[in-house]
């Protein structure tokens, strides 16, 4: 009996030894594995390649600006985007073109307030200075292809009140000789050295060139021009204004406007400064009475032939009547042809309610130098 618990005994102690060691056993795996896993979490190699990388969020992308938006519509790089900034302003921004002249300048109009002009700045613009007013007798400057222009205003009353009047220049042909030319013409003939002082003091002197748009906004009373404006033309494109006349025009930069029968000559423009306009296509000749034929053709004639004259310049604004012979039929042909001025030979200058298809002119004939320039523009 004692023998046989003895030996129960015995085996009930090797059944607590194996326990004891399994336990033990397993806690040492489990303690391995524990230490295994915190050598993951720990280690930061472990760790970036146990988490994924986090993805970068795909920015916003900004919107273009409308002038942006016309900028990548073209691959002109001399391209330019004009923004038209001001009080009441609400318009597109326009391309232009760098190294031409400014083109199409939009003119606004308002309930009771008169356009007075696009500015460098909104502090030109403030106080009108003439010498920042931005036109189309400018050429197109711009940095990094934009450029922003500001408008001013005036009141009618404020526009009205200044009685500005525009003189329109009529030159005809040109000579090198101091004492002129021989014949009948010799009137039309202006010297070059006079020709050249002309230019040079409407160029340094604070004139402001206004376009044909802007005559006729003028006109109307939409528009208001700074008292010393002047207009420059020249008519019948004879081989002088080429040879002599435009390398002037050049070195000074001044918009002029040439006036071209077109059935004589098509000459490309000249210069950048040098506007082409019909002086008619085939109508510089007397009529049947010695009158020319803008006063013995019908309101129809007339309209075809100055429609083919602006089909060859590409432009219907302006025309000058052949020896400034013009009557109501004349008129109404031009109106057909869809020109909207037209010039005349007659003394004076374009004011405020102006009949647009009878603009006067100040002549310059031959002998007239800077002093008589002067005593009519100032």
């Amino acid at each position: 009996m004692d023998a046989a618990r003895s030996r129960a005994s015995a085996r009930a102690r090797r059944r607590s030894r194996r326990r004891l060691a399994f336990g033990v056993t397993i806690g040492a795996v489990a303690l391995v594995a524990l230490g295994a896993v915190a050598a993951v979490v720990l280690t930061p190699q472990a760790t970036a390649e146990a988490v994924p990388p986090r993805r970068a969020a795909t920015p916003t992308p900004v919107p273009l600006t409308p002038s942006e938006m016309l900028l990548a519509e073209t691959d002109d790089p001399l391209a330019c985007a004009v923004t038209f900034l001001g009080d009441g302003i609400e318009l597109d921004p326009m391309l232009q073109r760098q190294g031409a002249l400014y083109a199409g300048l939009p003119i606004p109009t308002q309930d009771g307030r008169v356009f007075a002009g696009w500015y460098a700045t909104a502090e030109d613009a403030g106080i009108f200075d003439i010498e920042s007013r931005v036109n189309g007798s400018q050429v197109v400057e711009c940095e990094q292809q934009q450029r922003e222009l500001f408008a001013a205003w005036k009141t009618p009353e404020e526009n009205a009140s200044a009685d500005v009047g525009i003189p329109i220049l009529m030159y005809h042909q040109f000579t090198s000789r101091p004492e002129g030319e021989d014949g009948w013409l010799r009137g039309n003939y202006a010297y070059i050295g006079d020709f050249d002082a002309h230019m040079q003091h409407i160029a340094t002197t604070g004139f402001y060139l206004p376009t044909w748009d802007e005559l006729s906004a003028f006109i109307d009373g939409r528009l208001f021009l700074p008292a010393r404006s002047v207009i420059i033309t020249d008519d019948d494109a004879d081989q002088t204004w080429f040879d002599l006349a435009v390398p002037v025009v050049d070195r000074h930069q001044v918009l002029t406007t040439s006036f071209m029968v077109t059935a004589y000559r098509q000459d490309p423009p000249p210069s950048v400064y040098v506007l082409r306009r019909s002086h008619t296509h085939d109508m510089h000749q007397a009529g049947e009475n010695g009158r020319g034929r803008m006063e013995n053709w019908s309101a129809e004639e007339i309209a075809a032939d100055l429609n083919a004259s602006g089909d060859i310049l590409g432009v219907r604004e302006v025309i000058a009547y052949p020896f400034g012979h013009h009557n109501d039929t004349a008129k109404q042909g031009v109106d057909l042809a869809g020109f909207e001025l037209a010039r005349t030979i007659e003394p004076g200058v374009v004011r405020i309610g102006t009949d647009k298809l009878a603009l006067p002119v100040v002549r310059i004939d031959y002998g007239m130098g800077l002093d008589a320039l002067v005593s009519r523009i100032g």
